[in-house]
């Protein structure tokens, strides 16, 4: 199966609270249990970026508890990780965009919103992140309505990473 999911930020500290966590430690338990609950080695999950904020030790060590393949659309909390080969080589692809073109949809990934993407006249779906639950942007009234774009965000999506018919599921907004 495909699955999508956003922001998860392991080691961040400055989410522990947001989300209801009482320690880092916990947060990531949380996280890993929720992805290792719903992705099979055989699954692949599609990361709208920010997935690590901590130290590359701890980093590797969480890549070998999430099952699946990887493929990652790079955010702003990737850029200094994602230099590292002995982490990269846990991905099938790493790249400021990527896009998956299944039997029905074309999905464009990216971490950052867009208010337009690679063939959205033509029905394809972005699949975004970077705003969590919440954005103050003058955009994100616009883009929570548009049709065919879907905030793939941990903190919107239960903590864990969703289908493509979950995001078409869920109540619009962010």
């Amino acid at each position: 199966m495909i699955f999508f999911t956003a922001d998860l930020h392991f080691g961040h500290d400055k989410l522990v609270a947001r989300r209801g966590f009482d320690s880092v430690e916990e947060m990531d338990e949380t996280l890993i249990d929720n992805w290792n609950a719903r992705i099979t080695d055989a699954d692949t999950v599609y990361i709208a970026g920010d997935m690590f904020v901590c130290p590359v030790r701890r980093i590797r060590a969480i890549l070998d508890r999430l099952a699946g393949i990887k493929i990652l659309a790079v955010g702003n909390h990737d850029r200094t990780w994602i230099r590292h080969r002995s982490l990269t080589s846990a991905f099938r692809e790493i790249a400021p965009v990527v896009e998956y073109f299944g039997p029905r949809d074309t999905v464009v990934v990216t971490h950052y919103p867009m208010l337009d993407w690679y063939r959205r006249r033509h029905g394809a779906i972005q699949v975004y992140g970077h705003v969590h639950d919440a954005c103050d942007a003058p955009y994100s009234r616009y883009l929570a309505r548009m049709r065919g774009a879907y905030n793939a965000g941990v903190d919107v999506c239960g903590l864990a990473p969703v289908t493509l018919a979950e995001l078409r599921a869920r109540p619009r907004g962010l």
